[in-house]
């Protein structure tokens, strides 16, 4: 693909080096940042070492974009690829997201960039925990080439401190951010698109994400579809609506459609109208297997709407248990049904819950205030002002 041009200025240049640019939590946060940034702060290009998709047009203005498409498997010539344009390009500071684009610092290194940043976003279905060797190892590999590491959650920052060895001062822990204007309660509460089908007194049980597996959105059917054969007059107008798509998005359809209950589910695919669907919402649900930190739960915090998500990652940092929604076992329908029953039986809870998450989102988690933690980094790793964290990647005495 043709990438676009951006006006060149006298800025400094920050690129992003990413797998692949598509609809996903972490390129959600990277399209935010690019967004937010003052035009005359930074100059942004986004390397993608597979693809990139129609996603890319979110980002305004354009910017320089880049796909090497990598080849399935093993693709030995990806980072020569990556060297050269790196070399043409000549950045001032290189930032890699997760373990798929970790790599890249090596040929970063050997292209002369002299600053460089890893944010780690999550995780995925082959390494749930961080317990796979195999990566805490290549982590460990390429700690001495990243001068500063960007975990999203404490549960990230943690597994960088004990299991790869990244001394305190080489983080900074900055959670993503929400548009607290563009996700908001509604004055009344809003009505799905006709299409939905669904009847004026149902009561919406929510989700949005990829359909695949670190996600479980087959737990959330499996849940929703006990909760209605077992939960009675609480589930009596229990209605499910699933935003996105993904590999599993055929066994989803399958399993309520074998339950009988596809006419009470509503599952349209991606869609660009999420703020006003959020509003539609009674409770929002995200059974992660693993997660880091949630774009979609902040935006249903933001629109008023309680949540319900399992006990992982950086899910118990968002949640306030009680308060702001519930909190269950990852992999349990069982658990998640019962939590569904009990909130649904509850309107007026449900409510004061909506209520608490909007401020919490508005006061925690702005995305102003994540852009700004995120340009701080920048002007430190760059040695701009006095708390300057260039020439500190490797200090003495710190074990390699």
């Amino acid at each position: 693909m043709t990438p676009a041009r951006s006006p060149r200025t006298d800025a400094p240049v920050v690129a992003h080096v990413v797998h692949s640019l598509g609809v996903g939590g972490m390129e959600n946060g990277l399209v935010n940042l690019i967004n937010r940034t003052p035009h005359r702060e930074l100059r942004h290009v986004v390397i993608c070492l597979a693809e990139y998709t129609e996603f890319a047009r979110r980002i305004d203005p354009p910017v320089e974009l880049y796909a090497l498409n990598k080849r399935p498997g093993k693709d030995p010539g990806l980072y020569l690829r990556l060297w050269r344009l790196l070399r043409e390009l000549r950045p001032d500071l290189v930032h890699t997201r997760n373990l798929a684009a970790i790599e890249a610092h090596l040929p970063a290194t050997l292209a002369g960039v002299r600053h460089r940043v890893h944010g780690e976003h999550g995780w995925d279905m082959a390494d749930l925990s961080g317990a796979n060797r195999r990566y805490r190892r290549l982590r460990r590999m390429l700690r001495p080439l990243v001068h500063h590491f960007i975990p999203l959650s404490g549960d990230l920052e943690d597994y960088l401190a004990r299991g790869v060895g990244v001394r305190e001062h080489r983080m900074t822990r900055i959670c993503n951010g929400v548009d607290v204007q563009h996700f908001h309660p509604g004055k009344e509460r809003e009505r799905l698109p006709e299409e939905a089908g669904f009847p004026p007194e149902a009561r919406i049980i929510g989700w949005a994400g990829r359909m695949e597996g670190e996600k479980d959105p087959l737990g959330l059917v499996r849940a929703f579809i006990r909760l209605v054969e077992e939960a009675g007059e609480a589930a009596r107008a229990a209605r499910l609506v699933m935003i996105g798509g993904g590999s599993l998005y055929p066994r989803v359809r399958a399993e309520l459609e074998e339950a009988g209950l596809l006419d009470r589910a509503w599952l349209p695919g991606e869609r660009e109208d999420l703020a006003g669907i959020y509003r539609a919402l009674d409770l929002f649900v995200l059974p992660s297997l693993a997660e880091g930190i949630s774009n979609t739960v902040l935006e249903a915090m933001a629109s008023g709407v309680p949540v319900v998500v399992t006990r992982v990652g950086g899910n118990p940092e968002l949640v306030v248990e009680g308060e702001t929604g519930d909190l269950v076992p990852p992999g349990d329908p069982e658990a998640l049904a019962g939590a569904l029953a009990g909130l649904l039986g509850e309107p007026d809870r449900l409510v004061r819950m909506g209520s608490a998450a909007r401020r919490r989102a508005e006061a925690r988690y702005s995305i102003d205030a994540m852009v700004a933690a995120y340009l701080d980094v920048y002007r430190r790793v760059l040695g701009q002002g006095p708390d300057s964290l260039a020439g500190r990647t490797m200090p003495e005495g710190e074990a390699r």
